[in-house]
């Protein structure tokens, strides 16, 4: 078992193989027009992390689904990153998760079973570690792995939190560091240490328990977490529904380790590329800047963390909430700005 190694199977890893955003906008952009209950608080509109569907006055159901192809070698760590990420979308939205259900699409030729059930009891390691069951699922035979959850979760119709509350002003927190795109591609060219793959699984592994907390505070106004897109992707998702702009500083960003060094090499993925290629005219950077500056914020995270828009007043209370979740107090990278919906990169 220990020979197997599953990113062999993959064209691409992690959120790193999600359509990149500009296909997926020409692509829903095609779709008929569907049903839109009142019912439904968040939906396609906003390019939020879930679906939101009131069913009382005190009560909302929260659903969504993610999944792909291996990101590391290793059968635990894969499922344990996986399940991490997929309900990372339910605590972006102030949701706290019920249960899941797993998504599985496996090369059955080429995978021997105890491999597929070491995926499978690292997803299911962490949805016990956020006390919450698999209570089902479905599984396919296909040519590349596949593995995810659905992730169901419930929150107060009045504590939701979108990417579209921003407001003038607010500072921009971020509960992780950046660089697992970066990382993932070190590993891929075996450039990655040691200890660098265990800072990589210890931050993908990382509920974003926090998101739970953040819904009560009401100096919270738009929370959303980075994953494929990158940091400048999911900002710009974020610019564009409160109709403001971004100020990020570079030399605020926090890195793991090792990617620092990688980046400036010129180690990336190419769906930092297709990032760029999709909504670089929504970023500007220094004239100046080196190509690694765009590398790292087009940088693609699987189980990246969340980015929290905030009044400055909550900022104490927003990061006491996150070292509460994860031990590190997240960092602040800028703030939202008045203005054209533009990520400006200082």
């Amino acid at each position: 078992m220990n020979e197997i190694k599953l990113t062999q199977f993959s064209h691409g890893g992690g959120c790193g193989c999600k359509i990149a955003p500009g296909v997926l906008t020409e692509l829903l952009a095609a779709m008929p027009a569907g049903l839109m209950p009142p019912e439904l608080l968040v939906g396609t509109d906003t390019s939020d992390d879930a679906a939101v569907y009131r069913l009382n006055e005190r009560q909302a159901v929260v659903a969504t689904t993610d999944f792909f192809t291996p990101i590391v070698d290793d059968p635990r760590d894969f499922g344990r990153i996986a399940a991490t990420n997929a309900l990372s979308d339910v605590y972006a939205m102030g949701a706290t998760p019920i249960f899941a259900l797993a998504v599985v699409g496996m090369p059955l030729d080429k995978l021997p079973r105890e491999v597929i059930g070491e995926i499978l009891q690292g997803g299911a390691e962490v949805c016990r570690d956020a006390g919450i069951p698999i209570a089902g699922g479905h599984s396919i035979d296909v040519l590349e792995p596949i593995y995810g959850l659905v992730g169901l979760g419930v929150v107060d119709p009045a504590k939701v939190k979108t990417n579209a509350g921003a407001r003038d002003g607010d500072v921009l927190v971020l509960s992780k560091p950046l660089g697992i795109g970066i990382l993932s591609a070190g590993l891929k060219k075996g450039l990655l240490s040691p200890q660098g793959y265990q800072q990589m699984v210890r931050w993908t592994t990382t509920l974003n328990r926090a998101g739970t907390v953040l819904a009560e505070l009401d100096g919270v106004h738009a929370v959303t977490d980075v994953t494929g897109f990158g940091l400048a992707g999911h900002l710009l998702e974020m610019c564009r529904g409160g109709k403001l702009g971004a100020e990020v500083r570079i030399d605020a960003l926090p890195l793991i380790g090792e990617a620092a060094a990688l980046v400036r090499d010129g180690i990336a993925t190419g769906a930092s590329t297709r990032n760029w290629a999709s909504y670089g005219s929504g970023v500007r950077l220094p004239a100046s800047a080196p190509e690694w500056q765009q590398k790292l914020v087009t940088d693609p995270q699987t189980s990246g963390g969340l980015l929290i828009a905030c009044d400055e007043r909550a900022l104490d209370a927003v990061q006491a909430a996150i070292a509460d979740a994860q031990g590190e107090s997240g960092t602040v990278i800028g703030r939202m700005v008045a203005g054209e919906a533009i990520v400006t990169v200082v």
